[in-house]
C-alpha cells in the first residue's frame, strides 16, 4: 500500500517531538552542576526617574572553586560577562567589579584574576527621564566558567532579577560606588606564546563546540557519510533521476562552459542546503548534552527503531514512501521558470524526491552522530549530501560521461532489496539499546549476532540468486553479483564464533559484549576477561584500593555506547594496556540505564568531572583526589598507556615524596 499523503512529514515531526521531550525529561531529572549561584539586589528601592540607582549583584561560590573576573586577560580562562537586559526603564549603565586576586595560573600559563567565596558586582543605573512610574523589573545577565585546581566547568549562563519602584520623585539618597571599585572592562587577548595550554577540564570534548581535524572517530564518520552520499546514488531513488537532471541543464545552458559550472553549482547548493539543514536542525534541538543523552534515550531508540523497520519494508515494497505531491509540484513550478532561482529549486526538489531513498542512509548518520557532539550532525549532512551531489556536478561539467552510465534496470531493484537487509540490521542496533538499557537480556549478544547472520547470508543467498523476492526473476549472475554475495556470506560466517564469547574487532562496538550473554550465565562464556572490573560499586573499588595501595582507574561507560564497547573490546584487551591494567582497581560505572544507580553515577561525573560524555576515564587516589583523566576513545596505544602508568604506585606520594598510606 501507499503511504498517506503529508506521512513523511509528519514521521519526523514526531521524531523531533519525541527527542525534544526526551531530553528535557533528563535534563529536568539530571540538572547540570554549578557551584556559582547568583542573586540581585537594587537600592534604593524606590527611584524617581533621571535617577541613579546602584544593583548589587553577588556571586556566591562554592569552596575550592573560582570565578574570573571581568577584566581577565582573554585567550586562558573566560573572563566573566555581565551585563543588563534592556528595558525601557533604563538609560544606560555601568558594570564595577571588586579587586579581583592576580597570580600567574601554572593550568593556563598566563595571569589570571579570580574571586573566591563571594564577590559582589555593582552595576550604576541611570534611569530613563520619561520612565513611567510603578514596578519595574531589573534583569541581570551572567556568562561564566568556574574552576578549581583540577578541572573547568563548561561555560555558563545565568539571570538574576530584583524589582523596584519608580515613583514620580523620591527623597532617598542615590547610593554611590564604594571605593575599591573598577570599572569592569574587557581586558585585551593574551599573546599566544603567553597563553600556555589550558587544562584538560576546560578542553573537554563534552564542552566544545567544533571538534579538531584530528579528533579520533570524527574523520572516520565523516569519510563514511561522504560514503554513503556516494552509495545514495545508485538507489532506484535517485539513480533514473540523473537523464532527467542533466537534460534540465541541457535545456537551460548557453553552452559555455562557465554557465554550466554556475548552473551544476547552483543546483549542488540546493542539495546541500536541504540536508544539511536537517543536522542543524537536530544540533539546535538536542542542545549541548543532548546528543549524548540522546543515545540512551529509550522512546528515540524505539523511534529509531520503528522509522527503520519502516524504510525497510518500503524497499521491500510492502508499501512507499513519497513525498506529498503538491510540495513537488509548487516547487517544479518553481524550477521551471529558469534561471538560478530555477536551478537552485530542482536541487531542492531533487532532493525530496529522492528522500525515500536517501532516507534510510540519513537515519544512520543521524543515529550515528549522537556520539559526536554539536558538529557531527551538521558535518555529517553537508558530507553525506556533497557526496550526493558531487556526481550530478562533474556531470553537468562533462556530459560525454552520461552516455557511458549504466542503464537503470533489474540491478537497481537488487540494490533496494539488498539494503533493505541492511536497513533491519540497523534497526536491530537500536532495540538492543533499548534492552541493555532496561537489562531485559532478551536480545543477547548470541540472539543479536544469530538474527544478524541470518540477515547477512540472506542478502547473500539473494544475491547470488538464491533466494528469490517477489516476481523478480534472478536471471544469470554476474561477477559483480557473485563477488558481493559472496562477501556477505563470509561476513555472516565470520561472525558465528562471536556467539560463543569470541572477539569480533571492530564490529564489537556494535554488537552487546560478551558479558551480555546467557551463554556466560550458563557457565559456556568464552569472553572472561584477564582484568575484572567491579561493576557499579564505587565505595567497594575504593575499599579495595585502601587495602591494596593501588590506584582506582574509573571507566565511566554505558550499555548503548559504541566508543566504551570498543575501548573495551579492543584496547583493554592489547597485552601492553592489560599488563598495565593490573596495576589498578578497576570499576565500571554504567550511566546510561534506567535504574537510580545509573543516574547516581552521572551526576558523579557530572559533579566531578563537569561532563556526561562517555567514554570518560579517571584514574584516582583511594583518598579520591584525582591523578589523571582520560576522555573519548583513542586508537593510541601509546598515549592510552601513558594515560594509565600516570596512575602508577609512584604517584601515591605526598608532598614530601614518601609513600601515602593507604
Amino acid at each position: 500500500m501507499k503511504i498517506s499523503r503529508g506521512h513523511q512529514i509528519r514521521l519526523l515531526l514526531l521524531f523531533t517531538l519525541v527527542a525534544v521531550v526526551s531530553f528535557a525529561q533528563t535534563s529536568k531529572r539530571k540538572p547540570k552542576y554549578d557551584p556559582v549561584q547568583w542573586s540581585l539586589d537594587i537600592q534604593p528601592s524606590t527611584t524617581a526617574p533621571g535617577e541613579r540607582a546602584v544593583a548589587t549583584l553577588t556571586a556566591t561560590i562554592e569552596q575550592g572553586w573560582r570565578l574570573y573576573a571581568p577584566t581577565t586577560p582573554k585567550g586562558g580562562p573566560i573572563p566573566t560577562e555581565l551585563t543588563l537586559t534592556d528595558s525601557p526603564a533604563l538609560e544606560g549603565w555601568k558594570v564595577y567589579q571588586p579587586k579581583p586576586k592576580t597570580k600567574f595560573d601554572e593550568n593556563f600559563g598566563a595571569e589570571t584574576q579570580t574571586y573566591t567565596d563571594e564577590a559582589v558586582f555593582l552595576f550604576d543605573v541611570t534611569l530613563s527621564a520619561d520612565a513611567a512610574p510603578g514596578t519595574a523589573e531589573l534583569e541581570a545577565n551572567t556568562r561564566y566558567n568556574a574552576c578549581n585546581d583540577r578541572l573547568c566547568l563548561p561555560p555558563v549562563r545565568k539571570t538574576a532579577s530584583a524589582s523596584f519602584a519608580i515613583a514620580a520623585s523620591s527623597s532617598a539618597r542615590a547610593a554611590a560606588i564604594p571605593a575599591g571599585y573598577m570599572e569592569a572592562k574587557p581586558a585585551e587577548e593574551v599573546p599566544a606564546a603567553a597563553a600556555g595550554t589550558a587544562p584538560r577540564g576546560a578542553s573537554n570534548p563534552s564542552t566544545r563546540t567544533a571538534p579538531s581535524p584530528n579528533e579520533d572517530g570524527f574523520i572516520q564518520f565523516a569519510a563514511v557519510a561522504f560514503g554513503f552520499g556516494l552509495l545514495a546514488i545508485f538507489t532506484p531513488c535517485v539513480f533514473p533521476m540523473i537523464p532527467i537532471t542533466m537534460s534540465y541543464f541541457v535545456s537551460t545552458n548557453t553552452g559555455s562552459r562557465r554557465q554550466s559550472v554556475i548552473q551544476a553549482t547552483t543546483f549542488c547548493v540546493g542539495v546541500i542546503v536541504l540536508f544539511t539543514g536537517i543536522g542543524a536542525a537536530v544540533a539546535a534541538l538536542a542542545g549541548p548534552f543532548g546528543l549524548s543523552q540522546l543515545g540512551s534515550s529509550v522512546p528515540v531508540n524505539l523511534l529509531i527503531t520503528a522509522v527503520f523497520v519502516a524504510f525497510g519494508l518500503s524497499l521491500l515494497g510492502v508499501f512507499e514512501i513519497t513525498v506529498p505531491s503538491s510540495a513537488l509540484t509548487s516547487l517544479n513550478k518553481v524550477s521551471n521558470r529558469g534561471g538560478l532561482l530555477g536551478t537552485l529549486v530542482m536541487g531542492l526538489v531533487f532532493a525530496l524526491a529522492s528522500f525515500a531513498c536517501t532516507g534510510p542512509f540519513i537515519g544512520a548518520l543521524l543515529a550515528g552522530s549522537i556520539q559526536g557532539d554539536l558538529s557531527w550532525p551538521i558535518f555529517g549532512m553537508l558530507m553525506f549530501s556533497t557526496g550526493l551531489a558531487l556526481p550530478f556536478f562533474f556531470l553537468a561539467l562533462f556530459p560525454a560521461y552520461l552516455a557511458r552510465m549504466p542503464k537503470s534496470g533489474g540491478w537497481l531493484a537488487r540494490t533496494k532489496i539488498t539494503a533493505s537487509f541492511l536497513i533491519f540490521a540497523a534497526a536491530l542496533k537500536y532495540l538492543s539499546n533499548v534492552d541493555q538499557v532496561y537489562q531485559w537480556h532478551i536480545l543477547t549478544r548470541e540472539r543479536y549476532l544469530g538474527v544478524w547472520i541470518v540477515l547477512l547470508a540472506m542478502a547473500g543467498f539473494y544475491l547470488l540468486g538464491m533466494l528469490q523476492i517477489g516476481d523478480e526473476e534472478t536471471g544469470s549472475v554476474g561477477a559483480g553479483r557473485l563477488g558481493l554475495g559472496g562477501l556477505f556470506l563470509v561476513l555472516a560466517v565470520s561472525l558465528i564464533p562471536g556467539m560463543f564469547g569470541a572477539r569480533l574487532g571492530e564490529i564489537d562496538a556494535y554488537v552487546p559484549s560478551p558479558e551480555y550473554s546467557g551463554l556466560t550465565n550458563a557457565g559456556f562464556g568464552g569472553g572472561a576477561e584477564t582484568n575484572k572490573w567491579i561493576r557499579d560499586d564505587y565505595a567497594k573499588a575504593l575499599e579495595l584500593a585502601r587495602e591494596s595501595g593501588k590506584p582506582v582507574l574509573i571507566s565511566f561507560t554505558g550499555y548503548t555506547c559504541t566508543n566504551c564497547h570498543w575501548m573495551k573490546a579492543n584496547m583493554f584487551t592489547r597485552p601492553v594496556i592489560a599488563e598495565a591494567l593490573q596495576e589498578l582497581v578497576l570499576v565500571e560505572l554504567y550511566t546510561d540505564g534506567a535504574d537510580e544507580v545509573s543516574q547516581a553515577n552521572q551526576q558523579m561525573q557530572l559533579d566531578g568531572y563537569g561532563t556526561v560524555a562517555i567514554p570518560f576515564y579517571a584514574i584516582i587516589r583511594p583518598d579520591e583526589s584525582v591523578i589523571a583523566e582520560f576522555p573519548g576513545r583513542t586508537r593510541d596505544s601509546e598515549e592510552f598507556l601513558q594515560f594509565l602508568t600516570s596512575g602508577g604506585r609512584t604517584q601515591l606520594t605526598d608532598a614530601g615524596g614518601r609513600v601515602a598510606a593507604p
